[in-house]
């Protein structure tokens, strides 16, 4: 919580009384600071009440005084201003957005109104914040809390340099600014120098304020260094014991390294102190949760999954994850120094709350270290999340950040991790979507060296996205035009600490903003026809939806097959794809319907209906192996579908890969389907064909108990039993 210097908003003895007891913390003065808080309770003025309340950390005794000032004073802005400051401390941003507005409003010149809403920006991520808090300035030039939160904003947009000016600039207007010192040393820490002077220079002041290291746990998780943060929010509370912010902070991060217990016992001591954020409240029912969870342990990995779907998710996710740690170690050439925990939720609120606090990250699927969360395709709809790549998004992370102690910029570990989701299968990547197609069209990409904005703090509502999208293609870029080598010989300069401008100069040969210029052009070429088609597209598909209702198939496939390939990597229903497909099934052209079909599922078409309506018109036509590889791509999508698993054994069994045929059956067992006796049946032939008799006797007794009068397990297990 930062230190405010109460602004004069009621008579001259209560300015000067509440600038004692905030003078007295300051100093770190806490017995004192308490005495004088104590005797503002007692005064009659209800905002002076509140402020002393608030001292105390009487929160609900000081949110009811406050209530009570702006009711008995309702053109008073400023009241409005510290009441609003307490609901932000409380954890109740929107309310005190809300007073911070109602404040602007009855007095537009009140800088305190300005820094308040700032501040509510800031702590949402939010762009706004930067203008608010020099809008701040601007009323109140002597504001260094506003100054302060400029500092903050620089560097958490990853400009240390601007950063440090704006601390000077905090400095200069009070040479006892906590804050500026603070981020100042954070950058200096950030920068691995060895020692800084600017920690010291506030304990001398303070010798018990801790959240100068606060600020630095937040900069070192902000940038993922996760255990250097967790440091930094240790020696926070050791300092101010009942900083039960920092302590919060500590025990997410510690639950987010899979320290569990420590992590637990610190978010109670906050819950029991009534410090219960969200953060805090939401961290420790998702602990509560994990009791439902199974964990599954090999050599190199760990994957906790819901016991509900353990034994359908269990054996992809880990067969996933050992072939991409396998493929990595190859690429980054490395080996990591632990076992990849892999959590799979299937709530996407569990998952959520892994995620609570970070700016910028898409939401499927958070690193932490070596443990990664990711939700379940079972909480997901069908077709709408690919789970396989994003674990190996994710587990690039893992390997760049090991790589780089974690010492490199946000938009290469995403670019990365975005380029690897093709290279391991060309349809597994994100395509082209419209709000990248609006960004290169509207010029709105961002220069390399300040890609890093798009993740942290967005100044347009699809900017993230866009900046995942950006952040790839640079990465397939330097891969095409230099070599993939050269991403990584970057990766290891990032390692170094060296800025985004540097690595480019150096390995690119070239100043950042001649890479922007020949990137964009590159990006321009390879997607100019639908950038310029993309706005006639848009009506002709509306039309050809529209035609493909009632018009004749012939006429849906002339319009259909002139717009398909401006837009090729449009996949969503209602695809060029789709319409095309039952206009030629309509007309009983069967081989033309499947070819659709199969651009569709090639450029990443992620629909089970039709997908698996692909594979049962290229079994029709005699091409079992592709009807086999269409359903198999569903495994990656959305498993959770017994025909899927049942048709796909089938086929596996057919072509004689008899340990997919027992992968198979063995996941329509685990999808408890009706027909047991038949789903234990298909397990023992497969497993019979995989020389494992035992196991699939085993089997043929499970389907004999499930249907006692089943003949064909009967007839296999008097053959297999040489009778």
């Amino acid at each position: 919580m930062r230190f405010v210097w109460i602004i004069a908003i009621a008579v001259p003895l209560f300015a000067q009384t509440a600038e004692e007891c905030q003078k007295h913390e300051h100093y770190g003065r806490r017995s004192e600071a308490r005495q004088c808080f104590e005797k503002l309770t007692g005064s009659a003025n209800s905002a002076t009440k509140a402020e002393g309340f608030w001292g105390l950390r009487q929160f609900k005794e000081a949110n009811n005084a406050f209530r009570l000032a702006v009711a008995t004073a309702p053109k008073n802005a400023s009241y409005r201003v510290r009441w609003g400051r307490l609901l932000l401390d409380r954890f109740n941003a929107k309310d005190a957005a809300d007073l911070f507005q109602e404040a602007v409003e009855l007095d537009p010149k009140n800088a305190q109104a300005a820094l308040g809403l700032a501040l509510v920006a800031s702590d949402g991520f939010d762009s706004k914040a930067v203008g608010m808090a020099n809008k701040a300035l601007e009323l109140d030039p002597k504001l260094t809390e506003a100054q302060e939160l400029l500092a903050s904003l620089a560097l958490e947009d990853n400009t240390p340099e601007k950063a440090i000016a704006e601390a000077e600039k905090a400095l200069k207007m009070s040479p006892e600014s906590f804050d500026g010192m603070a981020i100042l040393g954070t950058i200096d820490l950030l920068r691995d120098k060895k020692s800084t002077p600017w920690f010291d220079a506030i304990l001398k002041i303070n010798p018990v304020y801790g959240e100068g290291y606060a600020i630095a746990g937040k900069f070192f998780v902000l940038n993922r260094r996760y255990v250097e943060g967790i440091e930094y929010y240790r020696k926070a509370i050791a300092l101010s014991p009942d900083d039960s912010a920092s302590r919060a902070q500590l025990g997410v991060n510690l639950m987010r390294l899979g320290e569990e217990k420590e992590g637990r016992e610190q978010l109670m001591k906050c819950f029991d102190e009534g410090f219960r954020n969200a953060l805090v409240t939401n961290s420790l029912t998702l602990m509560d949760s994990y009791k439902n969870f199974l964990t599954f342990k090999t050599e190199n990995t760990i994957v906790k999954v819901h016991k509900k779907e353990a034994d359908l998710i269990h054996p992809y996710v880990e067969a996933e994850l050992k072939r991409a740690i396998a493929t990595y170690e190859k690429k980054y050439k490395m080996k990591l120094p632990g076992p990849v925990q892999v959590e799979v939720y299937p709530d996407h609120e569990d998952f959520a709350v892994r995620t609570m606090g970070m700016p910028g990250l898409g939401a499927l699927g958070v690193t932490f270290g070596n443990v990664v969360a990711m939700d379940s395709p079972s909480g997901r709809r069908p077709g709408t999340f690919h789970w396989a790549s994003t674990l190996w998004h994710e587990l690039s992370h893992v390997y760049v950040l090991s790589a780089t102690k974690h010492r490199v910029p946000r938009w290469f570990t995403e670019g990365l991790a975005v380029h690897e989701e093709t290279a391991a299968a060309p349809d597994w990547g994100d395509r082209l979507d419209p709000e990248a197609i609006r960004a290169i069209k509207e010029k709105k990409l961002l220069p390399i060296a300040t890609l890093d904005r798009g993740f942290i703090r967005p100044t347009y509502p699809t900017q993230v996205v866009v900046s995942y999208f950006q952040a790839g293609r640079i990465c397939d870029y330097i891969a095409k035009t230099w070599s993939y080598d050269k991403l990584l010989d970057m990766m290891h300069d990032f390692a170094q600490n060296t800025t985004t401008s540097e690595v480019v100069e150096k390995e690119l040969g070239m100043k950042p903003e001649e890479f922007d210029k020949k990137f964009i052009a590159w990006l321009e070429a390879q997607t100019k026809s639908t950038v310029d088609g993309f706005d006639d597209w848009k009506k002709k598909i509306r039309l050809l939806t529209e035609s493909a209702k009632s018009g004749p198939p012939d006429v849906v496939i002339r319009a259909g097959l002139l717009i398909r390939d401006v837009y090729p990597d449009y996949v969503e229903t209602g695809s060029v794809y789709e319409l095309l497909y039952d206009a030629y099934l309509a007309k009983g052209d069967k081989p033309n319907a499947m070819a659709q079909l199969e651009k569709y599922s090639a450029v990443g078409g992620r629909s089970s209906t039709l997908i698996k309506k692909l594979a049962a018109l290229q079994e029709e036509a005699g091409k079992k192996k592709e009807a086999a590889a269409s359903l198999e791509r569903l495994n990656y999508i959305y498993p959770f579908d017994e025909e899927l698993h049942r048709r796909l054994g089938g086929l596996w069994l057919d072509q004689g890969n008899t340990k997919g045929a027992v992968a198979e059956f063995s996941a329509v067992i685990a999808s408890k389907p009706l027909d047991q006796a038949t789903s234990h049946f298909n397990l023992a032939r497969a497993l019979k064909s995989d020389n494992r008799t035992e196991d699939a006797k085993e089997q043929l007794l499970l389907a004999l108990e499930a249907a006692p009068g089943y003949k064909p397990a009967q007839h296999l297990l008097l053959e297999m039993s040489g009778k």
